[in-house]
């Protein structure tokens, strides 16, 4: 008796499963008035699957996986056709009474069956992780739908060229160090792309989620995570053909560039764990000094808002993640040879010399080779004087494109969030 009480939650977690998906399931069928429309002899004869059906599958299916295992290999696969037939026969008689051809509750149903399988077979928290993913998906239909009618092309195609860097590019690439010093590892170089993109990707959709006026504050965080550099042209071009919200630009500028202090952080901390306490009072210091001057100027200036459009055109460009990779690649073969010629002082003169650019290739260059190698404190303090570098650069941005009064806010802000960041080095 006790050899097979252990069988026993397995089983239940299999009905579970099945319960998971058919609540979402009988949920839709009383609110989408399919079967009412229908007339009262197809409503009967159409409710092929309700909750308790879907019960019995996920329960059918554990029953079966524990034949399967005591001998009976072949109860499993009949079982699961079995399903599919009944399924296949209630699907042609549907729509022939409706026209719906949308076979979703059918194929939840077999799905229930087979993770009812997957229960008993050793993976109940998978089978359960899975039921409620599926529950997910199928009870936001709409808002799904929805957000596909409102996707535009460049947007789907950013979104494929993300998984397929993902899924097809990553795993094939190799997993070993090769190139000059071996400083080259194509798979590590491929996880810092993903990372880069994934981050510019969220913070796009951020943007163009929540949509275009909702307000200052709110545009310069999520725009700066996206690309501070894009949002710093774009507002002070703004500021430009618009003298009078000078100072609410200005700040949002400041604040823009700020997030580039929580994305560093961001990066090291996946990348190695090692260098975040080091980092830390510098980066929230040149993070931190923006949001105070923000809140300053927001307070004196209440009620100002600037209209904008999202400063990115595309959330992910195969060109742009390519040039990533070519810029991460240049680094680590750089950094090594700095390191080689010239000790510590040469890494943190090509810090300074890729800050100018982009901070993201030499933070992630430097914090991978850490791992490898390069102690922690002179990595850093590059990553350190990349992000004061980029961030003096933005200052200057301001100042040619913006003009002086511009120049006022924003790049007094940004020098003093630089010098308050500067003291980080002592902690390092």
């Amino acid at each position: 008796m006790t050899e097979y009480a252990g069988e026993i939650p397995g089983l239940l977690v299999a009905m579970a499963v099945g319960l998971i998906i058919g609540f979402e399931r009988g949920w839709q069928n009383q609110n989408n008035g399919r079967e009412r429309a229908a007339g009262s002899k197809v409503e009967e004869g159409m409710a092929v699957t309700g909750i308790r059906t879907f019960a019995l599958l996920g329960l059918l299916g554990g029953v079966a996986a524990r034949l399967s295992t005591a001998g009976s290999v072949w109860v499993l696969p009949a079982v699961l056709l079995g399903v599919a037939v009944m399924l296949v026969v209630g699907y042609l008689q549907t729509v022939r009474a409706t026209g719906d051809i949308g076979a979703t509750t059918e194929v939840a149903a077999l799905l229930a069956c087979a993770l009812g399988a997957m229960a008993v077979l050793g993976m109940p928290l998978e089978a359960v992780i899975a039921a409620v993913a599926v529950a997910v998906l199928l009870g936001f239909k709409q808002e799904i739908h929805g957000a596909l009618r409102k996707l535009s092309r460049h947007e789907l195609t950013a979104s494929l060229q993300l998984l397929v860097i993902m899924l097809v590019v990553l795993p094939l690439l190799p997993n070993e160090a090769m190139g000059p010093w071996d400083s080259l590892n194509p798979r590590v170089i491929g996880w810092l792309v993903l990372l880069v993109a994934g981050i510019g990707f969220i913070g796009y959709f951020a943007v163009r989620i929540l949509g275009d006026r909702v307000g200052l504050t709110l545009t310069a965080f999520l725009g700066g995570l996206a690309s501070s550099t894009a949002l710093t042209l774009s507002f002070s071009r703004m500021s430009a053909r618009d003298r009078r919200r000078q100072a609410l630009l200005g700040a949002g500028i400041a604040l823009a560039c700020g997030t580039m202090a929580p994305r560093v952080l961001a990066e090291v901390a996946i990348v190695n764990r090692d260098l975040f306490m080091p980092l830390l009072p510098g980066m929230l210091l040149l993070g931190a000094i923006p949001l105070v001057a923000m809140g300053v100027i927001l307070w004196r200036f209440k009620g100002g808002e600037v209209e904008h459009q999202p400063v990115m055109s595309n959330p992910l460009e195969l060109k742009s993640a390519l040039l990533i990779a070519a810029a991460l690649a240049a680094v680590f073969v750089m950094s090594n040879a700095a390191q080689d010629w010239f000790g510590d002082k040469g890494v943190y003169g090509l810090a300074i010399l890729s800050g100018i650019a982009d901070v993201d290739a030499i933070t992630l260059a430097l914090a991978n080779q850490a791992n490898d190698g390069l102690a922690d404190t002179v990595a850093a303090r590059g990553i350190l004087l990349a992000s004061l570098t980029n961030t003096l650069v933005k200052a200057g941005i301001v100042l040619f494109v913006g003009g002086w009064s511009l120049a006022r806010w924003a790049s007094s802000i940004l020098l003093l969030a630089v010098a308050a960041g500067a003291t980080g080095w002592l902690w390092i």
